[in-house]
């Protein structure tokens, strides 16, 4: 935090003066809202964050390094105030609040809220008036006063023992303003500023100032005078034309001295000491930021940290929910009698390990009983016997275990030859069932909210460590997460039977994630020298792009710099304009997509294939690092990520691969079959989204557009347009399938006309026309949403939920957002849920079979099996029997198998 002065004096902790902070909370938060991008801070329904996150964060710096001992926040409460009835053109030059900033004052003071912060908002008056008045009791009573705010009529205020905190740099950084420094800024007093104020005017506020004179012309006529009210007596003695406006403008000036000077006696409930700091709700302040998506540790960490109950948090003996924890660290010998002791019970598994490349090994171990016993050992250092008697219990599907990402511990553990069986709890998987729309599921925000605890250092009040023993607060802090983890599983039960989702958790979830850590380890083979290969041909071309645009340019330029871009299309050769932002006109793709339209100018189109030939080799530059020893690539498989239910991939992600392109399909021949294995087979389901659909909506005509056995969307088309199959063109069937799909994805008219390039009353008229021909489908989107804004979420066939709060927000964008969602999370969930399911009984009859083959990836919809020697068949039969068979829909399930020696060679 920037700095111009001392900052704490005899009012910090110990001194002998209580210390008061005071905020103004709009001011800020506006200021925060500008000083971050929205775009960088949105959750996944479109609420901005980005004015509550610098918020959140100046106000975590400001109570670390001012540590108050009394805190309030003021607001405004509108633009209708004492001023603007006395001067109606009081602010009104201000332009209209940003859409993106409304409603993050509210979300605000809901964090507020619940750190037990104090806040004021009085009608008729502004935050400067609240905050003069309780400044002007605290330094009566003899409080050491801070006022932090954007807005400089509060210099008036500064005095020896009043400072203002004032924004210099967006909110991180704050100049203090004493007396010294106002006197050195402006050459006056605190108490004249309001003067110099109403002399020099101000155009925030639309108050008018004086023709001729400036700050230096003020400043020097109130200290030869001393005040403004001398002044205006002596006001003939001014010479020359300024003087004469100065004349012309007295009463103006007069108006702007009294609109200045802020309001010390404000009408406030309760008095000063009524503002002292307390605890926070921890549970609450974590809830908000987890609704707002706000996932930053670091941001976490600094607000925990100025809790003034953190200290008493911190030093809370190490027991849980009153059950004090046994803790041990286990030698040679001691983990076997340990497991015969405890192990028929359901333990909580906690880990530190390690994973790259398709590799990894286990550091440290730690177990934790229902009674309060926990053990904490190095399975580097276990004997013989007691790394046999570990690995029977972890292998016992009979001896229940509870984990935290169950799915990396096993992935782990096989590397040391152990395997898990009797996973009856993943603490992670169960939060993200009982709330699918989370960031993150990391195990201390859970504990925070869900058992009301803080997975704090294990350090008792004197120092000592809480359970005595010699490896360290390490090992005692990993049997605490132990203990955690199985009271989590405990709380979750009750979460996941209330949510209906206990059977979704046992029988796809925790299923699905052994089958994963398997194919993780699996990896899938690749032609390095494939890709090494395209990844030089993908650089020549980004080279090429760049000469080319140079030359359409007439000069070099940083073709990564959007403003160096804007510059040339929109300055030089003076291309049509796109859709202002507040760094410039935009040059995204959809924007470069539409110059290419409007424009003979070659720039954006070879702006585009830039960016697609950077973006591509990126692509292949990541799947070549990734390449581990053993020539495979282990992507780590994530099945917390999608509110929906899909799966996704990380390092790398494979789904950023494109599939219909002829690069996206040369990248595929770099994935190949392995040593040992004969093909790869590839299989997926046929339309499954518009089948889903079919089932949900029960609509007559789509379904007997599937059990026709002609092409659905020539089928559909030929329904929609009137006319004989025979009749149907491309554009025809295209339109249609874009329609299809689109609703399925809850796509708009406007969404429709955009993706087709027509205009949005011919698309509107195509979704009439479509919708009178299918009822159903109509009748069960409507259905869908009311039914979500009802009850406040959407259920897949299976069970699955998806919560969407907005359903019910004033805001239009934000509501019109979850209604999208609501629309597309039953289908989609449902067949990501029909996924799984299918990926499970494919993987078991592989298995009952005695076949080799095996499942490496899912992609998509996609399934890709690497073939044993002689088992195609036998391979093909299964993955066909078992995906057709998943589940029962009112349409029959159209499973596509390819087989190749690599993946686009499999392609069907």
């Amino acid at each position: 935090m920037a700095d111009t002065a001392s900052k704490k004096t005899d009012s910090t902790p110990g001194g002998s003066r209580p210390r008061l902070m005071l905020m103004d909370g709009h001011s800020l938060a506006y200021r925060a809202f500008f000083a971050l991008p929205a775009e960088n801070f949105t959750t996944a329904t479109g609420q901005p964050t980005n004015a509550i996150y610098g918020f959140a964060s100046m106000l975590a710096n400001t109570l670390r390094d001012e540590e108050p001992t009394h805190f309030a926040v003021a607001f405004d409460v509108s633009r209708r105030t004492w001023r603007s009835e006395e001067f109606p053109e009081y602010k009104a030059n201000r332009s209209k609040t940003p859409d993106e900033f409304k409603g993050q004052v509210e979300l605000i003071c809901e964090l507020l809220d619940a750190m037990h912060v104090a806040r004021f908002a009085v009608e008729g008056y502004e935050a400067d008036d609240v905050i003069a008045t309780l400044a002007t009791q605290a330094e009566a009573e003899g409080f050491e006063v801070l006022i932090v705010t954007g807005d400089r009529d509060s210099f008036q205020l500064v005095s020896e023992h009043t400072t203002v905190l004032y924004p210099t740099k967006g909110v991180s950084e704050l100049t203090r303003f004493t007396p010294q420094k106002v006197a050195e800024k402006y050459g006056l007093t605190p108490a004249q500023y309001p003067d110099f104020a109403a002399l020099r005017g101000d155009p925030s506020d639309n108050l008018p100032g004086i023709p001729g004179v400036g700050e230096k012309t003020a400043t020097k006529w109130i200290n030869q005078f001393g005040s403004l009210a001398r002044l205006i007596e002596h006001a003939d003695e001014i010479k020359g034309k300024v003087g004469q406006n100065l004349r012309d403008h007295l009463e103006s000036v007069k108006l702007n001295r009294r609109l200045t000077e802020l309001e010390r006696n404000v009408e406030l409930p309760g008095t000063v000491a009524d503002l002292a700091r307390t605890p926070y709700d921890r549970k609450a302040v974590a809830m908000v930021l987890d609704t707002l998506e706000i996932r930053n540790p670091s941001l976490r960490e600094r607000l925990f940290a100025v809790d003034p109950g953190a200290e008493e948090a911190g030093t809370t003996p190490v027991s849980v929910d009153g059950v004090q924890l046994d803790g041990a660290v286990l030698g040679t010998g001691e983990l076997a009698p340990w497991l015969a002791e405890h192990g028929t019970q359901p333990l909580g598994v906690a880990t530190v390990h390690t994973w790259a490349l398709g590799t990894g090994s286990v550091a440290e171990i730690a177990l934790a009983a229902p009674g309060g016993a926990a053990a904490w050992f190095d399975p580097s250092r276990l004997d013989e016997a007691d790394e046999a008697a570990f690995a029977d219990w972890l292998a016992d599907a009979g001896r229940p275990k509870v984990f935290h990402d169950a799915k990396s511990a096993m992935r782990v553990f096989a590397e040391h030859g152990w395997s898990i069986e009797g996973v009856t709890m993943d603490t992670a998987l169960a939060a993200y069932l009982v709330k699918p729309g989370r960031r993150s599921f990391d195990l201390d925000a859970l504990s925070l909210e869900y058992l009301h605890r803080e997975l704090a250092p294990a350090t008792a009040a004197d120092g000592q460590l809480a359970f005595g023993v010699d490896e360290g607060a390490e090992a005692e802090n990993l049997m605490i997460q132990a203990r955690t983890i199985l009271d989590l599983g405990e709380a979750f039960e009750e979460r996941l039977r209330e949510v209906g989702a206990a059977e979704l958790l046992r029988d796809v979830e925790l299923p699905v994630s052994a089958l994963l850590a398997r194919m993780e380890r699996h990896g899938i083979a690749a032609d390095r020298a494939h890709l090494e290969a395209m990844e030089q041909m993908f650089a020549g071309a980004v080279q090429q792009a760049v000469k080319e645009a140079h030359a359409a340019a007439g000069h070099e330029f940083n073709l990564g710099s959007p403003k160096q871009l804007q510059e040339v299309l929109f300055g030089e050769l003076g291309l049509p304009r796109t859709k202002r932002t507040k760094t410039g006109y935009t040059t995204d793709a959809d924007a470069l997509a539409w110059l290419a339209t409007q424009t003979d100018n070659e720039l954006p189109v070879i702006m585009l294939r830039h960016r697609e030939q950077a973006k591509l080799r990126v692509t292949v530059e990541g799947l070549i690092k990734t390449i581990a020893a053993d020539g495979r690539i282990h992507t780590t498989f994530n099945q917390t990520v999608a509110a929906t239910g899909r799966l996704s991939s990380t390092e790398p992600n494979l789904q950023n691969i494109p599939v219909r392109t002829d690069e996206g399909r040369a990248i595929r021949r770099g994935f190949v079959v392995g040593e040992g294995f004969e093909s790869l087979m590839t299989a997926d389901y046929s339309q499954i989204e518009m089948r889903v659909m079919a089932h949900l909506s029960e609509d007559e005509g789509l379904i007997e557009a599937f059990t026709s056995g002609e092409d659905l969307h020539t089928t559909v088309a030929s329904q929609v347009f009137g006319v004989d199959r025979s009749a149907v063109d491309p554009e025809m069937r295209r339109k249609i399938k874009a329609m299809s799909y689109g609703l399925a994805y809850g796509l708009s008219a406007f969404g429709l006309s955009q993706q087709l390039k027509i205009e949005p009353a011919e698309a509107r008229a195509l979704m009439d026309a479509y919708f009178e021909r299918f009822g159903g489908v109509r009748d069960y989107l409507r259905r869908v949403v009311d039914e979500a804004r009802a009850t406040g979420y959407t259920e897949t066939l299976f069970g699955r939920r998806r919560y969407l709060p907005d359903l019910n927000s004033d805001n239009r964008q934000r509501r019109e957002m979850a209604e999208r969602m609501a629309l597309n999370a039953p289908i989609q969930g449902t067949a990501a849920d029909i996924v799984k399911i299918a990926m499970l009984r494919v993987d078991r009859a592989l298995h009952e079979a005695g076949l080799a083959s095996r499942m490496l990836l899912q992609v998509h919809d996609e399934i890709v099996l690497e073939v044993a020697p002689g088992e195609r068949e036998a391979t093909e039969e299964i993955v066909r029997r078992e995906m057709s068979g998943a589940v029962r829909l009112r349409v029959p399930l159209d499973v596509s198998v390819g087989v190749g020696p690599d993946w686009e060679s499999a392609a069907h």
